[in-house]
């Protein structure tokens, strides 16, 4: 836990905000999770703030055991690999990034009538385009052949869902988000860094 704090302290906030979801009433709920959402109108009124907080809460508080998983192979490994800011600094492009640009996809789906007006409201939280942003960064640390399909897996696996009939901009974020990891590149140790 010393070499990757700070996915330790990440995933601490989200198990003590799953308690709190998990233990609350139902209105309580809607309020945390609405109030804590990166949708258009929260984006609106406090954009920091809820670009910083929606990364702290998950929507299902029963999905706390699969995220410690995921933090441990996925952001754990990126941190010890990259450091703990630059690890952060990775994580917060596609957090940002792909919010900023899937939450614009629903104001133009609403401004074309594409999408109903309703999306305004919706509960936009998590912690899935960070961490699909450091999938995107962890190519970098494939050795060759195998980078180039890892790469490959990675792009198909949050491809998929756009191409299905079934897409939302929730997909769009995932894709965005990976492909920012995929440019954060110049974030990765050099091999003179690493010793090689």
């Amino acid at each position: 836990m010393r070499s990757t704090p700070g996915t330790h302290i990440w995933l601490l906030f989200l198990a003590v905000n799953s308690g709190i979801l998990a233990v609350v009433s139902p209105s309580v709920r809607s309020f945390l999770l609405h109030h804590n959402s990166t949708n258009l109108i929260e984006l609106r009124k406090h954009p920091i703030r809820v670009l910083i907080v929606s990364a702290l809460w998950i929507e299902v508080p029963s999905g706390i055991a699969l995220y410690f998983v995921l933090y441990e192979l996925v952001h754990a490994h990126a941190e010890r690999w990259l450091g703990t800011p630059r690890w952060l600094a990775v994580a917060a492009i596609a957090h940002i990034g792909a919010t900023l640009i899937s939450q614009k996809a629903v104001l133009m789906g609403i401004d074309y009538d594409q999408l109903p007006r309703s999306l305004v409201h919706t509960v936009d939280i998590g912690v899935s385009y960070g961490l699909a942003g450091v999938v995107g960064v962890l190519t970098y640390r494939v050795p060759r052949p195998w980078r180039w399909l890892y790469a490959a897996g990675a792009l198909g696996f949050f491809t998929y869902p756009l191409l299905s009939g079934d897409r939302s901009y929730t997909d769009l974020g995932h894709f965005t988000a990976v492909l920012l990891g995929f440019a954060c590149y110049p974030m990765t140790p050099t091999k003179q860094a690493l010793g090689d």
